[in-house]
């Protein structure tokens, strides 16, 4: 999509979870256009306020709902959390399918948000968000409206792009707690299943795992059937324990993904969730439900008890203080967004190669046209990356 915006005003919003160096990428964005004389408007907590305005009654509040953003923003580059604060409010949950963007119905949150940006006179949006953010961007600009996008999530699993912001930052704090959990399993002669954040791919378990030196890492790549057979993983983790402690070396970390919560059976999934339908993957426990059965399964093998206990590491790595790969990519994030709108050229995401050189990616080509899901970017059984971490774990008795 090109084409000039009726407005020379920008929108910058950050939707979804948190992640490390949000608040370089709003930063680097907001410098970028304010050194061009192009007015920022911040807008606060993603969709949440915009997506329900309606013009006849605008209770819009300049300091509650939005923002006028100066070079103060720049201040902020290397702080945790969000300047802008976040939601997951999520405006096209409701849209399916092509003709559905266009039905009055079912489109009205997107219309609501186009008709809050006409009233701030913004004529363009660069939004920053996960896969359902990509969603909501791709529909906007089907709707005619200029968006650039900007990727965000710590699970790396975002297709189009090499790494995504954050992710580092979250792996080098997860490698941090799990070493000292590393220490004291060492101490104790006890191990810890270890549950790590990835709702649909193994990146933060693995590079994680690694890191820390764990002795398994399982995550949805793992499992190629529709439903976990707990009892057989849970066999697998207790032979791995009895073959450490036979190899005089009796305690160890385990790292598991979140992800594997959707293929649970029925009767464990996740029913709880937030107040905008998301499942909440963390009351699932997929790791105390691991820990329990390989317990009751080395049992059952030795006649013995051992210590496993489980650990969620979650809300800690989404808001860690960023690592220098993570402000410089976040920089370049934002500078690439002021860079493809000077070109007039929207409709797409930012992304970077080698060298940390720009690529715009069209939404078309990171969105299935028929079913309008976004691609997903997994680590693949057989890559170099999977084997490494094969290779890595304590696979003495196999």
């Amino acid at each position: 999509m090109t084409g000039k915006p009726k407005y020379n005003k920008v929108g910058i919003l950050f939707s979804g979870g948190p992640a490390p160096s949000a608040n370089t990428v709003i930063s680097a964005t907001a410098l970028n256009f304010l050194d061009n004389n192009l007015p920022v408007i911040g807008v606060f907590r993603g969709y949440e306020f915009i997506q329900d305005f309606n013009p006849g009654n605008p209770r819009l509040r300049k300091g509650v709902h939005y923002e006028e953003l100066n070079y103060n923003i720049t201040q902020v580059r290397n702080e945790r959390g969000i300047y802008l604060r976040t939601s997951r409010a999520n405006p096209g949950k409701d849209i399916k399918t092509i003709d559905d963007i266009r039905d009055p119905e079912k489109n009205i949150r997107l219309r609501n948000i186009i008709d809050a940006f006409e009233y701030l006179g913004i004529g363009a949006l660069v939004s920053i968000g996960g896969d359902d953010t990509l969603k909501t961007a791709n529909y906007l600009s089907l709707l005619g409206f200029p968006v650039i996008h900007i990727p965000k999530t710590i699970d790396n699993d975002y297709y189009g792009i090499p790494w995504t912001f954050g992710y580092w930052t979250a792996v080098n704090t997860a490698q941090t707690i799990m070493l000292n959990l590393k220490a004291d399993a060492q101490a104790t002669d006890s191990f810890f299943v270890v549950e790590l954040m990835g709702r649909k791919a193994g990146w933060i378990t693995y590079a994680a795992g690694i890191a820390a030196e764990a002795i398994m890492m399982i995550a949805l790549e793992d499992v190629e059937e529709d439903i976990i057979d707990i009892d057989a993983l849970a066999e697998r983790i207790a032979d791995t324990i009895i073959a450490r402690e036979n190899n005089r070396r009796p305690y160890g970390i385990i790292a598991v993904s979140e992800g594997l919560a959707d293929k649970l059976p029925e009767h464990l999934r996740p029913k709880e969730t937030d107040k905008h339908g998301n499942i909440l993957y963390r009351e699932a426990n997929i790791g105390k439900i691991l820990a329990d059965h390989a317990a009751r399964s080395y049992r059952e093998k030795t006649g013995l008890e051992v210590k496993l206990v489980a650990k969620q590491i979650g809300y800690e790595t989404r808001t860690a203080a960023p690592i220098s790969f993570d402000v410089v990519l976040g920089s370049m994030l934002g500078y690439g967004a002021y860079k493809f709108y000077s070109e007039n050229t929207f409709g797409v995401m930012v992304s970077v190669t080698d060298n940390f050189d720009l690529k715009a990616v069209p939404f078309g080509e990171l969105i299935d046209p028929g079913t309008l899901k976004t691609r997903l970017r997994d680590v693949p059984r057989g890559s170099d990356f999977y084997t490494l971490k094969e290779k890595l774990s304590f696979r003495r008795f196999w």
